[in-house]
């Protein structure tokens, strides 16, 4: 969603940075730019006002100008107000009452209410081990309340029984009644919505507030309103007055100005945010680690979270214990091709890395494609047990085999197995032996076993610190990819892509439509 920011900011202080000295009108001017960037972005004109003016004041000032490195002092300060305007701190949805406690959705219709209620009751049942009912109210839209019924069956969260002909505030009753008897800790209210604000939308969710006296009311907005977002935000806290805010489509094209608006207009949090369609795509919303992306400083600090949470740790135990003897077949690297999936492909992985914004076009040019992973995973799975274990076995033939039975060239499955001798005679030269993600973590205390040693809370404290230059690792990254974000000399197999910094890495490219 940032994409288009994120360039416009890098380009206006890459300026500042490269210049030794720095004057009141450098500063001024870029700050016209910043301005011009921001507002493009569709973000509130108040909320641009404020950011600008103290940005201002703390640049324009001596020890700025004539500090040693005027323009990364700059940037710092650009950096900690965009952090003040997306509000400082995480604040994850308070669960600090007694159960059972009720969770209020409201917002317009089409924001994604239905299905944030399902994502948000699923990561409380996961992450926070609560037992949650949800109940939906919105008795205006066709088949809404058989979606969250399906919605529960899908992710295995228990829906209240639908009763035909009640209204909104005797179904928000009868979920607090049935949560008090079944022993529920969180009961979430999926509200009504308009296409638009009206009285009567207003009237029935102050009702169903006072009925149901929820713990947390959470506004549901779309990310693309732009603008717009700010109005609704501020009505429904007029009205109902809101205890934070959730963003969906936060994985669209949107421009972002909703998401940097809403917490500095409405003084309200923004506690989660959608990245997706599935049910697990739903994300705490950091900050400073959007400060952090928005600058193309990275977030480490989300990878090795992410990396802790979707690893499998058993199997990556195993693959480590192997790899210490120096054993690596094609079953090993089909694994860690999975694993690589899981963290969002190559692609997702580069995006959370420092300074790969600036070297943006360089990998557009190179052609990294993450359907790749797929094609060379469904070529291992083409061959025999024994084949994966010992690839030397393969001949002409049965090469011609497997590229028929995966739906590839033979070429693909020769560039496979180079790759895999590539990877097994690196593995062998690794010492202790970290898979494809260890190498890539090696610097973020993340052992063999594939879990981080570092509490990624302490990761964050010394990147706050400045420990972590321009958010990058202690140690820093293997290799030499620009950007200062060290590179992945150490990935071989993995790019296709004549690119400077990523030599190591063919493999991945685009290869030839089937």
């Amino acid at each position: 969603m940032f994409e288009s920011l994120s360039d416009r900011l890098g380009g206006i202080l890459d300026k500042l940075t490269r210049r030794g000295a720095l004057t009141d009108a450098d500063v001024s001017e870029a700050l016209r730019e910043v301005r011009r960037a921001l507002i493009e972005a569709d973000v509130a004109l108040p909320v641009v006002k404020s950011f600008t003016d103290k940005v201002r004041q703390r640049a324009i000032g001596h020890e700025v100008v004539k500090s040693v490195t005027p323009g990364q002092q700059v940037v710092k300060i650009v950096h900690d107000q965009l952090v003040e305007m997306l509000g400082s701190d995480a604040e994850p949805i308070d669960l600090n009452a007694p159960a059972p406690l009720a969770i209020m959705m409201v917002g317009l219709q089409g924001s994604g209410k239905t299905t944030s209620t399902a994502k948000i009751a699923l990561r409380l049942t996961r992450q926070e081990k609560r037992k949650v009912l949800m109940a939906s109210l919105d008795t205006r839209r066709p088949a809404a309340q058989e979606q969250l019924k399906v919605l529960g069956e899908q992710t295995g969260i228990d829906t209240l029984p639908i009763v035909a002909g009640q209204t909104p505030v005797q179904i928000a009753g009868r979920a607090m009644t049935a949560a008090r008897l079944g022993g529920y800790d969180v009961v979430m209210l999926d509200t009504a919505g308009r296409t638009h604000i009206d009285e009567a939308l207003m009237a029935e969710m102050a009702e169903i507030k006072s009925s149901a006296d929820p713990h947390e009311i959470l506004l549901v907005a779309d990310s693309l309103t732009g603008q717009d977002a700010v109005n609704l935000a501020t009505s429904f806290d007029e009205r109902v007055g809101i205890t934070g805010i959730v963003l969906t489509r936060m994985d669209g094209d949107g421009r972002g100005g909703a998401a940097l608006s809403m917490r500095a207009v409405t003084g309200k949090p923004v506690k989660l945010i959608g990245t997706g369609e599935k049910s697990d795509a739903l994300e705490d919303f950091h900050p400073s680690r959007i400060a952090d992306r928005i600058l193309g400083m990275g977030d480490i600090v989300s990878l090795v979270e992410k990396a802790a949470r979707e690893i499998d740790q058993e199997k990556s135990a195993k693959m480590a214990a192997r790899m210490q003897k120096g054993v690596f077949d094609l079953e090993d690297l089909a694994e860690q091709l999975k694993q690589m999936e899981k963290l969002g492909g190559m692609s997702g992985i580069m995006g959370m890395m420092p300074g790969v914004g600036k070297i943006k076009k360089q990998m557009e040019g190179a052609n990294i494609d993450d359907r790749m992973i797929k094609r060379q995973v469904a070529i291992i799975q083409s061959m025999t047990p024994q084949e994966r274990r010992k690839p030397d076995l393969l001949k002409a033939s049965r090469k011609k085999r497997i590229a028929a039975g995966s739906g590839v060239d033979v070429a693909d499955v020769n560039k496979l197995l180079k790759m895999h001798r590539q990877m097994a005679d690196m593995m062998k030269k690794m010492g202790k032996g970290k898979g494809l993600l260890g190498k890539m973590m090696g610097g973020m205390g993340m052992p063999a076993g594939g879990m981080p040693e570092m509490d990624p809370k302490e990761l964050e404290k010394l990147a706050k610190s400045g420990k972590l230059p321009g958010g990058g690792l202690p140690g820093g990254l293997p290799g030499g990819l620009p950007g200062g974000m060290g590179g992945l000399g150490g990935l071989p197999g993995l790019g296709g892509a004549k690119m400077p910094g990523l030599g190591g890495l063919p493999g991945l490219g685009r290869g030839k439509k089937k």
